[in-house]
């Protein structure tokens, strides 16, 4: 960065102004927010933000799967350096998720502006659909049709939870745009976000530079059985299918300990049918999360799973299905980019540290377009996905600040 824009910062005020502002969109009256995807509640966050870039001067452009640009002019006709994220939230998240990353983009295109500043390379802060997968599925889908590793007619045909069809609600919601697919292939993607793990606020650290991913296995699994009486039934002439949905639950955590590491898994979702007090379970429904930095060793935990339930279905005579949800390998981020982040950090007087992201984010699909790296603040005691998401306003702020300085530094 020249002289001119060393000591250049956000305005704290425009920041947290915003994401006050936004946070009350779909506020759940405890702190939180609920923003499913292409929801009422996601028209009006996306409306408001919409209004926010035109009254920056950026120029909206909106793509055929809801994906919002707000772009600013560069000196020169060359590739964008995007940031941004999503506004979706989970049915009971908290205001910093996805919101951070795309209003501290326009707080910077708002001390920009204000300080009169034109970047060599255009700027675009991106909102992408979708991002949580709360709603439809998979997760990430605006920014993995982005980069190309979804179809639009398949993303299109997406069936939300609720029955509900991808491009009937977008068009619902006015949301279903015309601008090219992908919009322009960035010269680079950065993504601030909250953490939404435990290690900078634990460890004391302010900024994560973030070059790398955890891999990610989703499977449903359907436990089909026999329901029969509780007390009549004789223990060895029993096919339970809530003890095989427990067996796994059990197995997935034991599994987890073994391999050590940065594995982790969990069963989120389990419902037992009839789910009655007195009936043995005739079918089970469950959800297996399993996830790795490593991908041969996320392929050896998936293997081990599948091995486990082999043997389960045999052992208690029940009929086990898996069905795939998502699957993404794990992504490393380009290095380049990371360092910017860190160096950055390092003038502003910040302390960073480089580190890996626990969960999925829209910057691991524009890893595969594009140089891209994440920046992460602390989230207090690692609370996400929970109106109790909080970080520090200074902590945003800084957040941003480092932004603001590595789009300049990739922009110039």
């Amino acid at each position: 960065a020249s002289m001119s824009t060393e000591h250049l910062r956000i305005d704290p005020a425009d920041l947290l102004q915003r994401l006050q502002a936004l946070g009350e969109v779909g506020d759940t009256g405890d702190g939180g927010c609920c923003r499913l995807a292409l929801t009422e509640a996601d028209r009006a966050g996306r409306d408001l933000v919409c209004g926010w870039m035109r009254e920056l001067g950026l120029q909206v452009q909106i793509d055929p799967v809801g994906n919002i640009f707000g772009w600013r002019d560069g000196l020169q006709d060359l590739p964008p350096v995007m940031t941004g994220s999503h506004i979706d939230t989970v049915a009971t998240g908290g205001r910093y998720d996805g919101n951070y990353g795309v209003l501290a983009g326009l707080s910077v295109v708002h001390a920009l502006n204000t300080a009169g500043i034109t970047t060599r390379h255009p700027l675009v802060v991106a909102v992408f659909t979708n991002e949580e997968g709360a709603r439809f599925q998979p997760d990430m889908l605006g920014s993995l049709v982005f980069a190309g590793g979804l179809g639009l007619a398949e993303a299109h045909a997406t069936r939300a939870i609720d029955g509900a069809v991808l491009v009937d609600e977008l068009h619902r919601i006015g949301y279903l745009g015309s601008a090219p697919l992908p919009l322009a292939r960035p010269k680079a993607f950065v993504e601030l976000h909250i953490e939404q793990g435990p290690i900078l606020d634990a460890e004391g650290g302010l900024i994560g530079a973030v070059h790398d991913v955890q891999g990610i296995s989703w499977q449903a699994l359907t436990i089909t059985g026999q329901s029969n009486h509780a007390g009549t039934t004789p223990m060895r002439l029993r096919h339970d299918a809530g003890y095989g949905a427990a067996a796994i639950a059990t197995f997935v955590r034991r599994l987890a300990r073994e391999m050590g590491g940065s594995q982790v898994a969990t069963v989120g979702a389990l419902t037992l049918h009839p789910n009655l007090i007195n009936v043995i379970a005739a079918r089970a429904e469950l959800t297996v999360d399993l996830r790795n930095t490593d991908e041969a060793l996320l392929q050896q935990a998936e293997a081990r799973l599948a091995g486990f339930i082999t043997e389960l279905a045999a052992a208690e005579g029940v009929q086990i299905s898996a069905r795939p949800l998502a699957r993404f390998a794990p992504v490393r981020f380009d290095a380049g980019v990371a360092a910017c982040i860190a160096q950055q950090a390092q003038r502003l007087g910040l302390d960073s540290r480089v580190m890996s992201s626990g969960a999925g984010h829209d910057a691991q699909m524009l890893a595969r377009l594009c140089p891209t790296a994440m920046i992460f603040v602390p989230s207090v005691k690692g609370i996400s996905h929970n109106p109790a998401e909080h970080t520090a306003p200074e902590h945003l702020v800084a957040g941003a600040n480092v932004l603001l300085h590595t789009l300049l530094d990739l922009a110039a």
